[in-house]
């Protein structure tokens, strides 16, 4: 099974271009990344190894989803996500913290773009964050509910590269 490397849409066998956006289709099919990336990020994980670590372990996974959204989706839209240890121990305390705002904004509206080039019926975006991150913090749950569907959906994303790249 072959996928158009500008667009991700599946190719027809013995396809020269893609049906979908006309990109010139390689003579070789695309094999998997060399690099498997975590599919493994679970939200009950990440709050029990942030609270024994100190913190450092929601560091290391936030990091992780940063550098991971900028290998799946960097090719395809030409943009870099901040990485998040940059983001904290420089960026947050200069911009009083409205930087940390409108990362999150970014990489989520960016996570939800990814989505849906891929094809993957994951419903997740900037508007996740402003309503369940921000507005969701009134009723206290909002925030692990956000942390939930955003490695849902880094998983997803992973997942599909990984077999797709």
């Amino acid at each position: 099974m072959a996928f158009c490397t500008k667009c991700g849409k599946e190719l027809e066998g013995g396809a020269s271009v893609c049906p979908n956006c006309g990109a010139p289709v390689p003579s070789a099919a695309p094999s998997a990344p060399a690099v498997q990336l975590k599919t493994n990020r679970g939200l009950i994980k990440y709050i029990l190894l942030s609270i024994i670590t100190l913190g450092i372990y929601g560091l290391v996974v936030m990091s992780s989803v940063s550098t991971d959204i900028n290998t799946i989706a960097s090719r395809y839209d030409g943009k870099k996500t901040m990485h998040f240890c940059l983001l904290v121990f420089l960026v947050s305390w200069l911009t009083l913290g409205i930087g940390v705002l409108v990362w999150h904004h970014r990489i989520c509206s960016r996570i939800g773009r990814e989505l849906d080039r891929r094809g993957i019926g994951y419903s997740f975006g900037a508007g996740t964050f402003w309503g369940w991150e921000i507005l969701g913090s009134l009723i206290a749950v909002g925030p692990f509910i956000y942390l939930h569907k955003l490695f849902k959906a880094m998983n997803l994303l992973s997942e599909d590269y990984n077999t797709k790249g």
